[in-house]
Parts: structure tokens; C-alpha cells; sequence
């Protein structure tokens, strides 16, 4: 399919970087492409997965303890039991971006499992608390520990994958925050049947066996994480080459030739692209952490039984893993985030709109199925959206972060819709979330119509874009600007497609 390149000028192209023009080819068949992606995918993918599924278990699992009497046992009054779960989001947003700016520096194998292992003992912590204040002490800490997780997950994919290839991938670990939804329930009625062992509260429990498998986890993680492909546990030095070759076609700034600087943070923001996903995200974050947080409550309010609200609020979670993979699937394969986009949010309003307009309880839970399963698939492909589209290095982990930090913003919306005195119908926080879902399908089209223009002028004016970077002699500039013109330009090179 390729065609001829060695080994050594792969390797020579990981520490000096080059254009894509100036690439010699590398000769692969289709299957070798098959095979050397899905060792990859078993190198790091189910290690990302099992990260996200605990940062997202451990931060939620206090809606399942709250139903088991955390509340309760506590004397926390309704507000002050959203100050609790809003205290975590505030240094979770401060620690997303220098975190992110940091992930190459420390490298992910040092990083990602360090602030795992330590987030199992925070968690850990939470189970011997006795007050509120405790809570919101340990809430506070926890926040800026987990922050860094899922916009490093993001950023650290996006450096092993090519941009079509990425929607999937972020959907198979963003999938575990649906199965740690339904998981939770499951563990959190089993764990609640320890009520009094030790002379703990079931919820209590829930926090220390859950905190205590990720401080194993994050010891393992030191193992088992890559920093990068060349150092991937189940890849031949062939599929190395290949895939690193496969990355500097895709993406010329995947090797560390750029410098951090601050112009490519301000770049990023100033980006209108990275500016009208930053306000998906927002509207995203409101829904699916008012979702994740909240069910095990909601669905108590419809008139359930607190262990059978626990148990109940696993489908909606199970129907959302199965289909954030369809639907991030369907995204790569015809290359769109826009209309997956469109097509996920469709579902959300499906669903927000029929928790309104019916009455009967099993009808509304009925409708969380809609309305969980929409909001969920929309965040891989959401998330794609943004790594694809911004380059290069720190611009692209600038506007990951910046992401996640609306999407955090949105959680912190979120803690204060679901009041118990608004319960079973929560009028103000459905009607939120039908607007949001609604906003986000016209925000989805304006982007889309916006990036097919920005393609169209970029390509008009090729030669006036690159003619600052053209050196005469120099075979490769020629052709493209050279390495030059990819750092400088990034995603404003016309070479560089924006994704739709």
C-alpha cells in the first residue's frame, strides 16, 4: 500500500520531525496496517479504559452513596450536599490545562499512574469521614487530582492515533464512564449489604473498596502505560515503524519538534472552531454529570425503593456504553463528527422531552434510556471533534483542556438541578437539559458549515498562505512550507484538512 522506507529514517524522523511531503515512503499491506493498529489498540487502549472507568466511578459514586444515607448519616442539608459535589469541580478545572501543558514533559507512564494511585487513597479517605466539612475537605483534593485524567487520556491518544481513527478510541474508554454508571449501581448494592461491618455505614464501604482497587490499578499503571508507540508492550519494531510512519502523514507535529509557548495557548482560544465545541462541551458537561450524579436519585424519585433505584439505574448505562461504541464507530468510518453529533443529541432531546410530557413512572424511566444514551455517545465523538481540529502539539493540548474545563463548568451547573424537593419530575433541570441538547445540534451545524468554508479558502489560497515559509533550494519548503510552516501554521496550514 506504501512503499519504501527504512527503519532508520523512521526512527531519525522521531527526533528531528519533518513535513509529510519530505516523508520517503513506507511500504505495508492493508492487513499489516490491520494488525499493527489492533496491537496497539491491546497495548493501550483496556489500561485507558480501566483509568476513565475509575476517575469516572470514583468521582459519581457519592450519588450512590448519598441513596445508601451518606445524606442522611451526615446531617447535610440539600444544599450543602451540592456544595460537596460542586467543591470537587472547581480545582478539577484549575489542574486540567498545566496539567495537559505537563504530559509530554513528566511523560504519561510517570503521570497518569501517579495521579491514580493517589486519587485511590483520597477516595479511600472519604469512607472514614465523619462531618461535613471532612467531606468537602477530601471532595476538594480528590477534584484536583482526577482533573488531569480524561483531557490527558484525550491528548495522550491523540499521539497514537491518526485523526480518523480517533472517535472510536476515545469511545471505547469513554464507554467505561456509561458501564462504571451501570457498574456502580450493581457494586454499590452489593457493597451496601456491608451496612455495620466494622462499625461502618454501607456508604462508607462503598468508598473505601472502590478507593483501595484503584491505588491498585495506579500501581500497575506504572507497568503496563506507554509513554509513547515506540515503547507499546505488544507491537514488533515493524509495526512501530508503521505506525509512527502512519502518524507523520497524519499529523506532521506528532513528534516533540515544537516548544511550549504561550502564543499557542492564547492561538487555541482565540480558535472560532475550539470556541464553539469549548460551548458543546459546557452544555455536554451539564447533562451527562447532572446525569451521572443524580440517576440513583432520580429514579428513588420516580417512587423506587433506594437498593431497587441502585439496581434500576443500570440500564440506561448499559444502553449508552453499547451505543457510544455504534455511534463513535459510525464517526470514523465516514469520517463525521458533525452528523454523529446531530444524530446522538437527536436522542437527548428525545428523551428530555418525554420525561416532560408523560407521568406514569415507568414511563419516565423509560425515557432515561433516550435521554442517558444521547448525552453519553456524545462526548467521544465531541471530544474528537477537538483534538482533530487544533495543531499543533500544545495548541491541540491547550484546546483539549480548555474542552474539559467547559465540560467541568457544566458539572458544576449541574450539581444544583436535582433538588429532592423538585423530585420525581425536576422540572427546571429537564427543561435545561432539552434546551442544551437542542443547542448543541444548531452549534453542531454552524461548526460544520463553518470548517467546510475554512477547508475551501485554505485551499484557494495555498500559495499566498505558504509564501512566507517557501526558502528557494530547498526541496522540501517547497513543497509545503516544511516543518516551518506545519509548526508555525498548524491547523491554519492548507495542507491540514479540518475534520467535519
Amino acid at each position: 500500500m506504501s512503499s519504501l522506507e527504512t527503519k532508520d529514517d523512521v526512527s531519525d524522523l522521531e527526533t528531528k520531525g519533518s513535513s509529510p511531503n519530505a516523508l520517503t515512503v513506507f511500504e505495508y499491506t492493508e492487513e499489516e496496517r490491520r494488525k499493527a493498529v489492533r496491537a496497539l489498540d491491546w497495548s493501550v487502549l483496556p489500561i485507558m479504559t480501566m483509568f476513565y472507568l475509575l476517575s469516572f466511578l470514583d468521582r459519581g459514586n457519592i450519588g450512590n452513596a448519598r441513596v445508601a444515607g451518606l445524606q442522611k448519616d451526615l446531617k447535610m442539608s440539600d444544599h450543602q450536599y451540592s456544595i460537596v459535589v460542586t467543591i470537587l469541580y472547581v480545582p478539577y478545572i484549575l489542574a486540567e490545562l498545566p496539567a495537559n501543558l505537563l504530559l509530554r514533559r513528566i511523560g504519561p507512564k510517570i503521570l497518569m499512574p501517579t495521579l491514580l494511585t493517589v486519587w485511590g487513597v483520597i477516595v479511600t479517605l472519604q469512607g472514614v469521614v465523619s462531618s461535613y466539612a471532612g467531606l468537602v475537605v477530601v471532595r476538594a483534593i480528590l477534584g484536583a487530582v482526577e482533573g488531569p485524567m480524561f483531557p490527558g487520556i484525550v491528548l495522550y491518544l491523540s499521539g497514537f492515533y491518526t485523526r480518523k481513527e480517533l472517535s472510536l478510541r476515545i469511545g471505547i474508554f469513554f464507554s467505561s464512564a456509561s458501564l462504571s454508571g451501570a457498574f456502580s449501581g450493581l457494586l454499590a448494592a452489593a457493597i451496601e449489604l456491608m451496612n455495620g461491618i466494622g462499625g461502618k455505614p454501607g456508604w462508607a464501604w462503598i468508598f473505601i473498596l472502590e478507593g483501595l482497587f484503584s491505588i491498585l490499578m495506579g500501581l500497575l499503571g506504572f507497568i503496563l502505560v506507554p509513554s509513547t508507540p515506540r515503547q507499546a508492550l505488544f507491537l514488533t519494531e515493524r509495526q512501530k515503524d508503521l505506525i509512527m510512519y502512519r502518524l507523520h502523514r497524519d499529523r506532521p507535529s506528532i513528534n516533540p519538534a515544537d516548544h511550549f509557548s504561550l502564543s499557542q495557548v492564547i492561538r487555541a482560544a482565540k480558535s472560532p472552531q475550539v470556541i464553539i465545541v469549548f460551548a458543546i462541551f459546557y452544555m455536554l458537561g451539564t447533562n451527562v454529570y447532572g446525569l451521572a450524579l443524580f440517576l440513583p436519585s432520580i429514579v428513588n424519585g420516580l417512587g423506587f425503593k433506594p437498593n431497587d433505584a441502585q439496581l434500576l439505574s443500570v440500564g440506561p448505562f448499559a444502553s449508552a456504553f453499547f451505543f457510544t461504541l455504534v455511534l463513535a464507530k459510525f464517526s470514523d468510518r465516514y469520517n463525521t463528527r458533525a452528523v454523529a453529533t446531530i444524530i446522538t443529541y437527536a436522542l437527548g432531546v428525545a428523551g428530555f422531552a418525554m420525561y416532560l410530557g408523560v407521568s406514569d413512572k415507568w414511563h419516565r424511566y423509560g425515557s432515561l434510556f433516550l435521554s442517558v444514551t444521547g448525552v453519553y455517545a456524545a462526548a467521544p465523538v465531541v471530544s474528537a471533534w477537538m483534538a482533530n481540529n487544533s495543531e499543533p502539539y500544545y495548541r491541540r493540548a491547550s484546546s483539549i483542556a480548555f474542552g474539559y474545563i467547559a465540560t467541568n463548568a457544566g458539572g458544576i451547573t449541574s450539581t444544583w438541578l436535582f433538588p429532592t424537593n423538585e423530585a420525581p419530575r425536576y422540572v427546571k433541570a429537564t427543561t435545561i437539559n432539552l434546551v442544551f441538547c437542542s443547542l448543541c445540534i444548531i452549534l453542531a451545524v454552524i461548526n460544520s458549515l463553518m470548517l467546510m468554508r475554512e477547508n475551501k479558502i485554505k485551499k484557494l489560497k495555498r500559495d499566498e498562505i505558504l509564501a512566507p515559509y517557501i526558502k528557494e533550494g530547498d526541496k522540501e519548503s517547497e513543497k509545503d512550507g516544511g516543518l516551518e510552516a506545519w509548526m508555525e501554521l498548524g491547523d491554519r496550514h492548507p495542507d491540514f484538512v479540518y475534520t467535519i
